[in-house]
């Protein structure tokens, strides 16, 4: 296993910043620790929670930005639809993200090779409206964001040895 440290000092600055600069710190923790992304290789070293927090921040990320089609055109949904993100998050209390990952899980399965393609701008844009059925999945992502953000960043504190050594 890798060992995951963070100073006691950005930790507590963190938190004083609130929610998403206290996950942000855990994210970047275990980031730096596996030399900067998550690999095939180094994913070994993680545990499951380690792992599940950077398929949040994966998820939070490309949904944020361009939304559930964004996230398969970028080749992120065997990470997030392949493995067991979906009932991690529901183990760590998130119910509904848990269910909405589910949800668009039978969409990605439907219609992944289409979005997966490789495409000029022009085509990647026209991908949001040939799948409108994600529409309702990234308003739903956006809308209950900072909720789940929340419940995230509840989690970690309440099992902060999981993800990573304070010095």
């Amino acid at each position: 296993m890798t060992e995951v440290t963070i100073k006691d000092d950005v930790l507590r600055k963190a938190a004083a910043e609130g929610m998403d600069a206290f996950v942000g710190a855990f994210i970047t923790a275990i980031k730096e620790a596996i030399g900067g992304q998550l690999t095939a290789e180094n994913m070994g070293s993680l545990n499951a929670d380690q792992i599940t927090l950077l398929a949040w921040d994966t998820l939070h990320e490309e949904v944020m930005d361009g939304g559930f089609v964004q996230l398969i055109h970028n080749g992120y949904g065997p990470f997030i639809f392949k493995n067991p993100l979906a009932k991690a998050l529901k183990l760590w209390g998130l119910r509904d993200l848990s269910k909405l990952i589910y949800n668009a899980h039978t969409l990605y399965i439907k219609y992944h090779e289409a979005i997966e393609r490789d495409c000029n701008e022009d085509e990647f844009m026209a991908l949001f409206e040939q799948f409108p059925e994600f529409d309702d999945m990234d308003d739903e992502f956006v809308e209950q964001e900072e909720t789940w953000t929340e419940q995230i960043a509840r989690y970690i504190d309440e099992h902060i040895d999981n993800f990573v050594t304070i010095q």
